[in-house]
């Protein structure tokens, strides 16, 4: 997206603007089926799930990973409606609801589609067995999360130690343990720990089938991290790694899923918005602008992320202050951002925000969120 265009497009629309072209999210979805032939991407839907995304990554051959039943009735209400012509024949069990904590109210609505869910645990196997008996299960292990951005092992997966116990205990229930799931958190740029996940999930597998219950899918998460910058290493390279472990690892038949959010989401959008104030605050200048880290920017908080701002502005630059537009102190963008000498109604953009950020924006302060326009849909 060039700079003339995003002009244009905050002139039509005006500011805050989030501008998200789908041709790069077609771009990344082939990228990855390009270097992980055998894997099926299930798109993680919280990490951006406006309903134009989900119906281009349907189109280009997605299934999808929800986290909650509104996630659920998001995809199911944005595919049933598209046209005859581009429907395909949609199965429930091409969804996995990966959270592994469900209220009951959810899985009683699950049942009658029968899709796969995930647990981690004896209790809540007991109330998917209670209230969706028809579902079939995905046990989440517990794994090496360093180096990535968002660390999750703390809040979920069991112990490796205790996995074929829940396998069995699943099946004495009645249920039907279908994969086995990990997740290396989130913009996960170490690559062992990729490596030590898969090996970890054949040794359950393994063990599992050694005590009478073979199973058929590998669900190898998120965390394929996006190319934020020059630093993040090349996805074909954490590709090569993952492919060599399932050759090495795992029988020809097995189905192998994942679930990236970010890597097919993230460089597609850029946000644009206004110089609305500027002062000099201590020797640095700040500038304030019409959005704020409870709307677009909202990964810093929330994403551990930060989203270099930039001006179409050009000139000498120094180093300033970014605050967002809301009345709090915590809405600041950045503290040492390196930008030229700018003027009230000046526009600078971020790019590669579009993970996370639009996802959690809310209305505080009486601001409501950017408005979003979607281009080469």
């Amino acid at each position: 997206m060039t700079q003339k265009q995003l002009i244009a497009l905050a002139t039509e629309h005006g500011t805050p603007l989030v501008v998200v072209d789908h041709n790069i999210i077609r771009r990344n979805y082939a990228e990855f089926k390009t270097y992980l032939p055998k894997v099926q991407a299930y798109y993680a839907v919280k990490a951006n799930p406006e309903p134009d995304i989900v119906r281009t990554l349907y189109k280009a051959g997605a299934s999808f990973d929800v986290a909650s039943l509104p996630e659920f009735m998001l995809v199911y209400e944005n595919i049933r409606h598209l046209p005859p012509s581009e429907q395909q024949d949609f199965i429930w069990d091409k969804i996995i609801y990966a959270n592994p904590t469900k209220p009951k109210e959810t899985l009683l609505t699950l049942n009658k589609y029968k899709p796969l869910v995930t647990y981690d645990n004896a209790n809540e196997l007991k109330k998917i067995k209670q209230y969706a008996p028809d579902a079939g299960v995905v046990l989440r292990l517990r794994v090496p999360n360093t180096g990535s951005m968002v660390e999750l092992s703390s809040k979920f997966g069991c112990d490796a130690g205790e996995a074929v116990d829940l396998v069995l205990e699943a099946f004495r229930l009645g249920l039907v343990v279908e994969g086995i799931s990990f997740h290396v958190g989130s913009q996960c740029t170490n690559f062992e720990n990729f490596v030590q996940a898969l090996n970890m999930a054949s040794s359950v597998m393994l063990e599992s089938k050694a005590r009478g219950h073979e199973i058929k899918i590998l669900d190898i998460g998120g965390g394929f991290p996006a190319a934020y910058s020059k630093h993040v290493r090349p996805f074909k390279e954490l590709a090569k790694k993952i492919n060599a472990e399932i050759d090495r690892l795992f029988p020809k038949e097995i189905q192998i899923i994942a679930e990236p959010g970010r890597f097919l989401v993230a460089t597609s959008t850029t946000s644009v918005a206004q110089i609305i104030g500027q002062a000099r605050r201590d020797g640095k200048k700040c500038y304030y602008i019409n959005d704020s880290v409870y709307h677009t920017f909202s990964g810093i908080i929330f994403d551990h992320c930060q989203y270099p701002l930039k001006a179409f502005k050009k000139g000498p630059k120094e180093i300033c202050a970014v605050f967002g537009q809301t009345c709090d102190g915590l809405d600041t963008l950045s503290l040492s951002e390196e930008l030229p000498n700018l003027q009230v109604e000046d526009l600078v953009y971020a790019e590669n925000i579009g993970a996370y950020g639009s996802a959690s924006a809310t209305h505080f302060n009486g601001f409501p969120p950017a408005k979003v326009v979607h281009i080469n849909v």
